[in-house]
């Protein structure tokens, strides 16, 4: 009987994994991972890839591929890089793209992570084409991250989906949802899903994955759940689903995880135990997750939309 054969898969990982590393680059880089994903119009697949040189400081790089698996076609050189100059918030490095196709605006939403003296924030750029891009700045204060916006207003305002971390009465980190009349401004903050406690495997820290996923039964929401062991943390996956209108309410929250780090290239690299998605893409009921692997390589999972809405309401009816 094989591992985890009680279980349902749900994510199906490529047997040709990893998909992109280092060695794959145009130019020096020590590790690529955490990819921010979208479908052009013309059905090619967009990585924006997070790059980390040699120092430590990571910047974004573009690579393309005509069915999203293969035949990567990757930038010369860096396509987004910091620009402490005019944004000191990016003194350390960009990081973690989450991006969002806007209708209404008619671009790509690109919320990254900006690294900053004072800790990571949440930071927001807008382009047509990912060559120009229109930095609007940081968006959150430090200490921030994992954060994406939902591709539609609500009841006029934009929604941003983050990852605060309180210190008191002791180091957690939720998952929050804020909201913007200009996406510049922002209020009306809320818990959105809470860090369990104790020995679960989503407890003390998660964070939004890739952004949320609209579906006929609301939105989808993968998040990562870190846990705290003896040999160090462990990154894994879970699902919840949101109102697709009042995306403040949580419709259901699975209560396993559903994807962890089982490979060796998941296992073993400059962070081991991690697999840390920030694209996701669909193409009919087939969702295609890039995520980072040990925080150094990327890897490809496909999994069916219905399925896991289907294991997501099964988790409610056990």
């Amino acid at each position: 009987m094989g591992k985890n054969s009680f279980f349902k898969e749900l994510f199906h990982r490529y047997q040709g994994n990893p998909i992109l590393t280092a060695a794959d680059w145009t130019y020096p880089a020590n590790t690529v991972f955490n990819p921010g994903a979208t479908l052009l119009p013309d059905g090619s697949t967009l990585l924006l890839v997070r790059v980390e040189d040699r120092r430590g400081i990571s910047h974004l790089t573009v690579a393309k591929s005509k069915d999203g698996v293969t035949n990567w076609e990757i930038d010369r050189g860096p396509t987004f890089s910091p620009d402490p100059e005019n944004y000191p918030e990016e003194i350390w490095g960009v990081e973690d793209p989450r991006i969002t196709w806007i209708e209404e605006l008619n671009k790509y939403a690109v919320v990254y992570t900006a690294y900053s003296t004072s800790g990571p924030l949440v930071s927001l750029a807008l382009t047509e084409d990912f060559r120009h891009f229109e930095r609007q700045g940081a968006i959150m204060p430090p200490e921030d991250k994992d954060a994406a916006l939902f591709p539609r207003r609500f009841q006029g305002r934009w929604a941003l989906i983050h990852r605060p971390i309180s210190n008191y009465p002791m180091t957690k980190a939720n998952i929050w949802i804020s909201f913007s009349p200009d996406l510049k401004h922002w209020g009306d903050h809320s818990v959105l899903l809470e860090a369990r406690r104790g020995a679960w495997w989503d407890a003390n820290k998660i964070g939004l994955s890739p952004p949320p996923i609209e579906t006929e039964e609301g939105w989808l929401i993968i998040y990562h759940g870190v846990k705290n062991t003896p040999a160090g943390c462990l990154y894994r996956l879970g699902l919840a689903l949101l109102d697709l209108e009042d995306p403040r309410r949580v419709v259901v929250r699975g209560d396993e995880w559903v994807f962890g780090p089982d490979e060796p290239y998941e296992q073993m690299g400059d962070v081991g135990d991690v697999v840390f998605p920030c694209g996701v893409i669909t193409k009919g009921d087939e969702l295609f997750i890039y995520y980072g692997a040990a925080d150094t390589c990327i890897g490809l999972a496909k999994a069916s939309i219905r399925e896991l809405i289907e294991w997501l309401k099964d988790s409610v009816r056990s």
